[in-house]
């Protein structure tokens, strides 16, 4: 009984650990589409890869989105939860 209450112990902590990794991913491309309805952006990469990203409501830029259809953007982003959305720096 001691080795299945310690069995679960870690397999609740590790799941908890893994759940709040805190990795950030930056998605840098072009927008190629916004739901304003579903609040969910699609993001097209240099190979052609897109990747759906969602708006919450503490997303930094959120309100510009609308106009950034179509242009060079650069989105971070956790979980596929948008923490920052803004115009790609022209380099």
């Amino acid at each position: 009984m001691k080795k299945l209450l310690t069995f679960l112990a870690m397999a609740v902590l590790t799941l908890g650990a893994d759940a709040a990794c805190g990795k950030k991913v930056t998605s840098e491309g072009t927008l190629k589409s916004y739901d304003a309805e579903k609040k969910q952006l699609v993001v097209v990469d240099a190979a052609g890869k897109a990747t759906t990203i969602t708006l919450t409501p503490s997303t930094t830029g959120a309100d510009k989105v609308a106009d950034l259809v179509g242009k060079a953007v650069k989105v971070v982003s956790e979980h596929n939860k948008a923490d920052s959305v803004a115009a790609a720096a022209k380099s």
